[in-house]
């Protein structure tokens, strides 16, 4: 790996760092979604808090500043291997963001702007198995999780070249959502539609 490359790396991670749903949340007059809802820093927990608009702005925010640095990667001509670190290194910002005391949010949106830039394939699959499995149970998390668990193999049918650092990527999300995956366990985990029942 070039010392370019791991420069660029921790310049991902401090873009990731950036939490858009803490500012949003500030300009919009809405609650600090780390101290409101479900405490995570996250468009979900900003449209539980009451904005829609917000939420669908944080969520925009957080899937650029994933996308962003990995398709500028191509034309720096970093490797396949090294875009991915970047991926990844945009991802780690977002969970555990230097400038608001490493505590973030999951990182979905993040990983998905991430990893879109790789194929066009790999990111409608990945939109696809969300949606697909967000419509039957109504469950984020749930889209989530088992969506990560997916996207490498879809990465490995597209662009092989790219698994092992998506899988990276896949493992840190599912990480991120331990305690989600406890509460679908045990039958606790909120429904989106109860959300927007709310509203």
């Amino acid at each position: 790996m070039s010392l370019f490359a791991v420069f660029y790396m921790i310049f991902a991670y401090l873009i990731g760092s950036i939490s858009s749903a803490i500012l949003i949340s500030r300009l919009a007059g809405l609650p600090d979604p780390r101290t409101a809802g479900s405490g995570n820093p996250g468009a979900t927990n900003v449209l539980r808090n009451g904005g829609k608009w917000a939420a669908a702005a944080v969520l925009l925010f957080d899937m650029l500043k994933g996308m962003l640095p990995v398709w500028a990667g191509y034309y720096l001509n970093l490797t396949q291997f090294e875009l991915g670190m970047v991926a990844l290194a945009a991802c780690l910002g977002h969970c555990f963001p230097l400038f608001f005391g490493f505590k973030g949010g999951k990182g979905v949106a993040t990983a998905f702007g991430a990893i879109a830039p790789i194929a066009w394939g790999v990111a409608g699959s990945m939109f696809g198995t969300w949606l697909l499995v967000f419509l039957i149970s109504g469950y984020s998390s749930l889209s989530a999780v088992l969506t990560a668990l997916l996207v490498p193999l879809y990465v490995y049918l597209f662009k092989p070249e790219f698994t092992f650092p998506v899988a990276l990527v896949c493992c840190l999300l599912i990480y991120r959502h331990h305690e989600n995956i406890q509460r679908l366990w045990r039958g606790q985990e909120g429904k989106m539609w109860d959300k927007f029942k709310k509203k």
